[in-house]
């Protein structure tokens, strides 16, 4: 299982590697940072939408093992949801930044 797991995140790292290395065959040397700008906004993006998928399963099975506490975990999944999705943004702001500037 271990194998596996580890084919499958080098075949992951090679795909998302790839097209920044052929840019930068291509262009010139400069150009390989603004690839990996970009690929690095949309990294932010997933692992930012896995974050808020996390909080909200902690979230509603917190709910399903307490209801009459869910107002107190409605309230703090949203804020941690808020910060999540706010350090994602700025994350993309910054990838987008790198690679249009």
């Amino acid at each position: 299982m271990k194998i596996i797991k580890n084919i499958a995140l080098a075949t992951g790292a090679l795909a998302l590697l790839g097209p920044a290395t052929a840019m930068a065959q291509e262009a010139g040397v400069e150009n390989i940072g603004k690839g990996l700008a970009a690929i690095g906004a949309g990294i932010a993006v997933l692992g930012g939408g896995l974050g808020i998928g996390l909080v909200g399963k902690g979230a509603l099975e917190s709910i399903a093992r307490q209801p009459e506490a869910s107002g107190t975990i409605g309230t703090n999944m949203i804020l941690a949801a808020a910060l999540i999705e706010g350090a994602t943004l700025f994350a993309v702001v910054v990838g987008l930044l790198v690679t249009l500037g």
